[in-house]
C-alpha cells in the first residue's frame, strides 16, 4: 500500500489555520479540539487500517508557516506487522521488497512552532520496518520531536526495526541518529544500545528561548539522559537543542510532556 498525508499549517490574526489536511488510508488526519490559547492547533493521525504492513510506503508531510503552531500526535501506537504471506513471498522478492517504509518531512518557517509527539512505534515478531525523518527549521523555529520505539508485544521477540533521524536548522544539521532493534541489527540489546532494556526512545526540544544558556547535561535516572547538542550557542540568533533519551522496559503510562526549561 502507497499512502501520503500532507498537513499545513499558517498564521493568521494570531492564530493557527489548517490549509491543508490531505489523509489516504491507513494515514488519516483530524484536527482535535479547540486551538489553545497561545494559537496551537492539535491534529490527530488515525490509522485507517493495520500496519504498518511489510511493502507499504507510507509517506507524511508537515509544513508550518511563519508564526504557527502546530502539534502532531497519534490515537495510538503504531503496530509494524510482516507482510502477507511473508514466507510464501521471500522466494520471489527481493528483500527490500517486504519491507515497510515510513518517510516524514517537515519543515517549520521562522517564528514557527512543530510539536511531533506520536505514541510508540512497535516492532512486531516478523517485521522489517524503516523509519525516516528530516527536519528543516529556520532560524527562531521551535521544535519537539518525540521518537519511540518498544521490541516487540508482550511476551514475543522483535522484528526488525530501525529509525533515522535527522535535524537541520539554519541548513545546518544539528543532529543525525539512527537506532535498530531486531534479529538483524547486531548488538542492538548489548550494554551499548538498550542494556537489555525492552524500550527507548529521544525527546528533542530545540528552542529559542536557550540561545544564551541552554539547560546543562543531567543523568536523569536509570536509563535516561539529557544531552545538550552542539550548534546552538556558536550564533547568538540560532535557538539551542537538547535532546533527552532513555531505555528500558514499556509502560502503559503515557510519556511525560516535554517542559521549558526556566
Amino acid at each position: 500500500m502507497k499512502a501520503t498525508a500532507r498537513i499545513t499549517a499558517v498564521a493568521e490574526a494570531g492564530r493557527t489555520r489548517l490549509v491543508t489536511l490531505r489523509s489516504e488510508t491507513p494515514l488519516l488526519v483530524r484536527k482535535t479540539g479547540p486551538s489553545r490559547a497561545d494559537g496551537e492547533v492539535e491534529v490527530h493521525l488515525v490509522g485507517g487500517a493495520a500496519g504498518p504492513l511489510g511493502g507499504d510506503r507510507l509517506r507524511i508531510e508537515v509544513a508550518v508557516g511563519p508564526g504557527a503552531r502546530l502539534c502532531v500526535r497519534t490515537v495510538a501506537a503504531s503496530l509494524a506487522l510482516p507482510g502477507p504471506r511473508r514466507a510464501e513471498r521471500a522466494s520471489r522478492q527481493s528483500p527490500g521488497d517486504a519491507q515497510s517504509t515510513l518517510d516524514i518531512h517537515a519543515t517549520v518557517a521562522a517564528g514557527g512552532s512543530l510539536r511531533w509527539l506520536p505514541e510508540p512505534l512497535i516492532a512486531a515478531k516478523g517485521c522489517d520496518h524503516v523509519s525516516r525523518s528530516l527536519v528543516d527549521l529556520e532560524s527562531d523555529a521551535s521544535l519537539t520531536w518525540r521518537e519511540e520505539v518498544v521490541c516487540g508485544r508482550h511476551g514475543e521477540d522483535p522484528g526488525d526495526a530501525s529509525l533515522e533521524s535527522t535535524v537541520r536548522l539554519a541548513g545546518r544539521t544539528i543532529m543525525r541518529q539512527d537506532v535498530s532493534v531486531g534479529p538483524r541489527a547486531a548488538g542492538w540489546a548489548g550494554p551499548a544500545v538498550l542494556g537489555g532494556g525492552r524500550a527507548t526512545g529521544t525527546l528533542l526540544v530545540v528552542d529559542p528561548l536557550w540561545t544564551e544558556k541552554p539547560p546543562e547535561a543531567a543523568v536523569l535516572g536509570p536509563g535516561a539522559a539529557r544531552m545538550p547538542l552542539a550548534g546552538g550557542r556558536r550564533r547568538s540568533r540560532r535557538p539551542s537543542a537538547v535532546t533527552c533519551a532513555r531505555c528500558g522496559r514499556p509502560s502503559t503510562a503515557p510519556s511525560p510532556e516535554p517542559t521549558h526549561a526556566t
